[in-house]
């Protein structure tokens, strides 16, 4: 069973203003959520009832899972310094 991956328009901009080398394991890390949408790793966000993230590098992804629909939205694309300021 694979999820449908959903970038909010927030998170596509910040990804693009990721330096190339950390932007290509960010991409990877968010399509291998399609197949698996809770990796080893992640961490459910506290305060936030379908809120996860994972880790790359410096780097968060802030995602929310829809089981219900079988989508994973992608939030948030962040430095680790600035990924949970303003949530």
């Amino acid at each position: 069973m694979s999820y449908r991956i959903e970038v909010k328009p927030r998170a596509e901009k910040a990804l693009a203003r990721i330096p190339n080398p950390y932007r290509k394991r960010i991409v990877i890390a968010i399509d291998g959520l399609a197949q698996t949408p809770r990796p080893a790793g992640c961490a459910k966000l506290t305060g936030s009832e379908d809120g996860w993230r994972i880790r790359v590098g410096d780097y968060r992804v802030v995602y929310q899972i829809a089981d219900k629909v079988l989508v994973v939205y992608v939030v948030r694309v962040s430095h680790r310094k600035d990924a949970y300021r303003g949530m």
